[in-house]
């Protein structure tokens, strides 16, 4: 019996979408006799069951019309040979019952039997009280929404666990969520959007899926396992995506301060140069310099649009190691550009001298909404690529929108899909930021960041963000390399908050200016 594998920080795993997955499960199944892939999985889900909540003594299981349900079927009848109370409800309960046999999946039908067989009752309502609850409703077959049949009583019982309080597992997937985007259409049917206050988890059958880590993934799936079924991925079937922790070779060394030779200078970890702080707004140039300089930078030079400021501000008193500059004074070949960060309408003037001779650069905020606005500054900031030049582009959901000139929806429908295109279309590695941000670049394997929380949803973190991927690119790290790296110990940062923040005596709220401090932790 295969082993089922907590997903953590620690490590990294490729993932694999619905028509990869579907092959593997072909594949196996040519192999072996009928049925045994479900039973393995309800074997699977009833052992994590027991795992998980040990003394729980009444689960609801929860099935619905197809595979999903059969799956949930054998974890019944497993959790009641391990001793359990179950009660089991299906959704087909009530209608024609030989069409709904005829319609139902045979390997699902079997299970059902096998179930009634084995002296399990379907109810028609879902239990008082329980203890446990499993969602075996929809998988990757199914889709949730307002004209399906049967949507309204998954809606109900979905409810009730949600407002339960008692842990739920989700079998390969939570219902109405998309395997492949991670938008969550349970979510879209209901009025819910506080945080369920019992335990979630969500056991993946076979492979990971992209949308367990992104968009309303993270929230919708909780604790993520995999249990492999002992099926092996065949060699032609390719990944879509990876899903980055430390071990991931773009993340796994930490910050390069860590690796820094004893005979070096100032000199030797490379200079960045942050562009931005119109009127108004200079606290964002500030927040990304000091990043940079905390993320390991050799030296960081700041260049102010609002002249008000630049005339009286010299000196960061907080951080006075960072050194002030005109615009024009900065060296655009030596040093990396961060720019955008508070830059509002003054950046775009900056922007084709910027574009056509920085070397290495991160756009950031207003500089993406001028790029966005000019296709003349499109079609510089796309010939980079050809000139060898090193960009990378870090925008939130509206800002990839203007870019690719469609809705937030269309960009949150599909992340993966967003951040490729606009990887692909302008030459460059960008970070589409958000839940699970992806970490696109032209002909390469996208990667989901796992780390971070809402903590970070907080004003500043992407400036902070931006330094932080100007200091790796100034140490010498590869565009891809860097963006990747800096997005995972930015997110590492506020899932080790409370620990972080004790070491000074005094815990503090995450803020962007506290999180700059820690940016090397």
């Amino acid at each position: 019996m295969a082993r089922t594998l907590k997903i953590s920080h620690e490590l990294s795993y490729l993932l694999f979408n619905i028509a990869a997955t579907r092959l593997i499960e072909a594949r196996a199944q040519d192999g072996l006799p009928k049925h045994s892939l479900m039973q393995r999985a309800g074997l699977a889900t009833a052992r994590l069951t027991l795992a998980l909540a040990p003394h729980a003594q009444h689960i609801w299981v929860a099935c619905g019309p197809g595979n999903n349900g059969g799956d949930g079927f054998e974890t019944a009848l497993q959790l009641r040979k391990l001793g359990k109370t179950v009660s089991l409800t299906w959704t087909e309960l009530g209608k024609d019952t030989d069409n709904s046999a005829r319609q139902q999946p045979p390997d699902a039908h079997a299970s059902r039997l096998r179930a009634l067989s084995a002296g399990l009752l379907i109810s028609p309502e879902p239990p008082a009280t329980f203890e446990f609850a499993i969602d075996a409703l929809l998988g990757i077959g199914g889709t949730l929404s307002a004209d399906r049949p049967g949507t309204q009583l998954m809606t109900q019982w979905l409810n009730r666990m949600h407002n339960s309080g008692a842990p739920v597992l989700c079998i390969d997937l939570p219902t109405g969520l998309n395997a492949d985007t991670g938008t969550s259409l349970f979510k879209a049917l209901t009025t819910l959007d506080s945080p369920r206050p019992g335990a979630r988890h969500t056991l993946s059958l076979l492979t990971l899926k992209p949308g367990l880590f992104t968009a309303d993934g993270r929230d919708a799936a909780g604790q993520v396992w995999l249990n492999d079924l002992s099926v092996a991925t065949p060699a032609e079937v390719s990944p879509c995506a990876q899903l980055q922790g430390e071990s991931t070779p773009s993340t796994a060394m930490g910050l390069p301060r860590q690796q820094r030779a004893h005979a070096s200078h100032k000199g030797s970890f490379g200079d960045v140069a942050v562009l931005g702080g119109a009127p108004g707004m200079v606290g964002a140039a500030l927040l990304a310099a000091r990043a940079a300089l905390h993320a390991g930078a050799g030296r960081v030079f700041v260049a102010l649009l609002d002249d008000a400021a630049d005339s009286v501000l010299s000196v960061d008193t907080t951080q006075p190691e960072l050194m002030f500059r005109r615009p024009a004074a900065l060296d655009m070949k030596q040093q990396v550009l961060v720019c955008g960060c508070g830059g509002g309408q003054a950046v775009q003037a900056h922007l084709p001298a910027l574009l056509a001779d920085a070397t290495r650069a991160v756009f950031d905020a207003d500089a993406l909404n001028a790029i966005a606005a000019d296709p003349s500054l499109q079609t510089l900031l796309a010939a980079r690529q050809s000139h060898g030049c090193a960009t990378v582009l870090t925008p939130h959901p509206l800002e990839a929108a203007r870019l690719l000139q469609c809705s937030t929806h269309d960009v949150q429908s599909d992340r993966r899909r967003a951040a490729q295109q606009l990887a692909d279309r302008l030459g460059c590695v960008v970070v589409l930021k958000g839940s699970g941000s992806v970490i696109a670049a032209p002909g390469q394997l996208a990667l989901i960041n796992h780390s971070g929380n809402a903590l970070l949803a907080s004003p500043g973190t992407g400036d902070v963000l931006a330094g932080m991927i100007g200091a790796l690119l100034a140490a010498g790290l590869p565009a891809r390399t860097a963006a990747a790296r800096a997005v995972f110990m930015h997110g590492r940062l506020a899932d080790r908050w409370a620990e972080i923040s004790a070491t000074s005596g005094t815990p503090e709220a995450l803020t962007a200016s506290a999180l700059a401090r820690c940016a090397s932790a």
